[in-house]
């Protein structure tokens, strides 16, 4: 066996067909990376003119020490549970990285560690990749362990939907009855979603700005959703939804249902003074007073769309969420909301909105990506993973994050100078 460069086309080729194959393994978010100091090597694993496991590394030029670090996105692609084979290729990863001076490759193998249902738990006789985990630590490649949290480059834990060419009925009946009623209800207050051209990136990046701000991170600037749209839009890898709200069809649906209600009650009220209809006399009272108490709910709904129409005009946007589809699945990478018009809830629409994108174009799963492996009440995130589970499906825990160290004295070395730039840095800031 022997390690070799392959051409961008050949690599895609081969990849393309691999179990686990992520959009984080292919040129266009290499050459996304590119854009931030990142070089890129198709690396493939040949026995006997047969490619047997591939990696895209990247690597970039560590300052200072005038070393490189290698990261090889969502992990290679190759069987991790087969000893030998893993054993092969790392070593003669060690002697590829160790000639291009680099002194550790980062791996987070895009691999499934066990089974799990929806409310996290494991499913007993389930699946595992257990094995998967004891090869790369006997191959020699340092474990950051079963973290629960968000604390490693790419979520170790996601929630998913698995589509498998169901139908959008099928896959709806695994929804919370709370999720279908707010996608009703949403549905009835004209909320609907488009996707963007890349003028409108400034929208995207106004509603990612506020929601940075309420949930204290700093977001990315203008320029970078631009790259992501130059470098994976124009080969349908990035969709960017948003969701607006039509305040005119809002207040007309509105007034057409008022209309119907107050219709209702008064045809009753006739028929039943005038004994044309015979009717229980509490069931009577009982559905008229329902009725009456919708007519007073969609008068003041009317005003309030009023109020809305006053203060953001016609049409509203309410959210946004950007996707990167590939291989066999719709990805949600992040999105967010309106601070002011949090109680239209778009994002339940944004995420059926991509569902649908997965059913209509029979990709296997929909994603919704990163949660936490702690499912207490008590855990800040928690609500974050009610809201996906609402949608059914179930939870995901990935083998994890692993360092292949090349030269301890330098991968120490960097730590070092790591830790010591963020404290300066942070320094700085203050």
């Amino acid at each position: 066996m022997k390690l070799v460069n392959l051409p961008t086309e050949k690599f895609k080729e081969i990849a393309d067909k691999h179990p686990q194959i992520t959009f984080h393994q292919t040129t266009e978010w290499a050459n996304l990376k590119k854009v931030n100091g990142w070089n890129s090597h198709y690396i493939g694993l040949e026995d006997e003119d047969n490619i047997i496991g591939l990696a895209l590394l990247l690597s970039k030029q560590i300052p200072i020490i005038h070393k490189k670090m290698f990261y090889s996105p969502r992990g290679f692609l190759i069987d991790y549970n087969n000893k030998e084979l893993l054993k092969e290729f790392t070593t003669l990863l060690k002697e590829y990285i160790k000639k291009e001076k680099g002194i550790f490759v980062k791996i987070d193998p895009y691999v499934e560690y066990q089974e799990r249902d929806n409310d996290g738990n494991i499913v007993e006789n389930g699946y595992n990749n257990k094995v998967a985990v004891e090869n790369l630590k006997e191959c020699g490649y340092h474990f950051f362990g079963f973290n629960l949290m968000q604390d490693t480059l790419q979520p170790r834990w996601m929630h998913v939907i698995e589509i498998n060419d169901r139908t959008e009925e099928e896959v709806q009946k695994d929804f919370e009855s709370k999720t279908r009623q707010i996608l009703r209800k949403n549905e009835k207050s004209c909320i609907k979603t488009h996707e963007i051209t890349k003028e409108e990136l400034p929208i995207f990046k106004s509603i990612m700005e506020h929601t940075g701000e309420r949930r204290d991170f700093i977001d990315r600037p203008l320029s970078y959703y631009e790259a992501m749209w130059d470098n994976l839009y124009p080969s349908g890898i990035l969709k960017i939804l948003i969701a607006d709200i039509d305040f005119n069809l809002y207040e007309e649906n509105t007034k057409k249902e008022l209309e119907e209600v107050e219709k209702s009650l008064k045809d009753r009220i006739y028929k039943h003074d005038n004994n044309i209809l015979k009717m229980n006399e509490k069931k009577y009272e009982s559905t008229n007073k329902q009725d009456q108490d919708s007519i007073d709910r969609l008068q003041k709904q009317i005003a309030k769309i009023k109020e809305y129409k006053n203060q953001y005009g016609e049409k509203k946007t309410l959210g946004a969420i950007l996707f990167l589809i590939y291989g066999n699945e719709v990805l949600s990478l992040f999105g967010g909301t309106d601070d002011n018009l949090l109680q239209f809830q778009s994002a339940y629409t944004l995420h059926y909105a991509g569902i649908k994108q997965a059913i209509d174009n029979h990709y296997k799963r929909y994603n919704f990506y990163g949660i936490t492996g702690d499912f207490r009440k008590e855990n800040p995130l928690y609500g974050l993973y009610l809201f996906k589970k609402s949608f059914g499906g179930h939870v995901v825990e990935l083998i994890g994050e692993y360092d292949l160290i090349i030269s301890k004295f330098w991968y120490k070395t960097y730590h070092i100078t790591f830790n010591l730039y963020h404290k300066l840095k942070q320094r700085k800031s203050k």
